[in-house]
């Protein structure tokens, strides 16, 4: 049986052509040529992914790295906005029934000095007379509050480990309150400009105390807060007085 011979014609390395192969024996050929390739495919793989290997290595390893320091960063974070939030409730966080935690001698000490704010008022009304003496004395003591506030503040700020440091904002704030006392002592001729820089003064004072200092506690948050409001309204009062009723003074009582 006569063998089916195909010609072809096939461009080998080396620039040989082949011609009058016998079919079988061509996909032997065709065999090995695809073997080639697949070795050289493999081959240029297997190179690749040793020259990449280090790459990805590296990314791993920086991936493991990596995560440890960003642990820490979620923990600082977390510890950061935390520390953050407590700082606000300290400052905010505050209300009236705090008092109750307040040491007794302080409540006492506290409460105990409006009966110079509330007596003047209280006695002018019941005579139904303003008396500048009394009214003057009122904003003496006053005065006098307003200083001892910024007194307080410095020595908050000066101990060491303090909340409070002592700083330009600290110390120079805890001045300004004295600096309006001596300001309201300066106006004995006028008692109405008097009582007003001496309610400016207890004003700024409570306000440095509950937003812009930090430091104090709720207790005594709370209690500067309600003495704040009774000095204030024990001068208001007073003014009112003036107002209304006729000016008298002791010593025209006396004779």
């Amino acid at each position: 049986m006569a063998t089916l011979r195909l010609k072809m014609t096939v461009l080998a390395p080396g620039r040989h052509i082949i011609s009058g192969v016998p079919v079988w024996r061509c996909r032997p050929l065709i065999i090995r040529a695809a073997n080639y390739t697949t070795r050289v495919q493999l081959q240029f793989q297997s190179q690749a992914s040793s020259v990449l290997l280090p790459s990805r290595v590296n990314s791993s390893n920086r991936l493991l790295n990596i995560s440890p320091v960003s642990w820490h960063a979620l923990r600082l974070c977390h510890s950061d906005s935390k520390e953050a939030t407590e700082r606000g409730q300290s400052k905010e966080g505050f209300s009236l029934k705090a008092l109750t935690q307040a040491p007794k001698p302080a409540l006492y000490l506290g409460f105990s000095g409006l009966i110079p704010f509330l007596s003047a008022p209280l006695l002018m009304a019941a005579t139904q007379s303003f008396f500048p003496e009394i009214a003057f004395a009122q904003v003496v003591y006053g005065a006098s509050i307003v200083s001892f506030l910024g007194g307080a503040r410095w020595g908050f700020a000066l101990p060491a480990g303090s909340p409070a440091q002592p700083d330009w904002m600290n110390l120079g704030n805890s001045v300004v309150p004295s600096l309006l006392a001596w300001l309201a002592l300066l106006c004995r001729d006028n008692i109405t400009e008097g009582a007003l820089v001496v309610i400016m003064g207890l004003g700024l004072s409570l306000h440095y105390d509950l937003t812009l200092l930090p430091g104090y506690p709720s207790w005594f948050k709370a209690m500067r807060t309600v003495l704040t409001l009774v000095a204030t309204f024990s001068l208001v009062a007073t003014l009112t007085i003036k107002k209304f009723f006729p000016e008298k003074k002791i010593k025209e009582i006396q004779n």
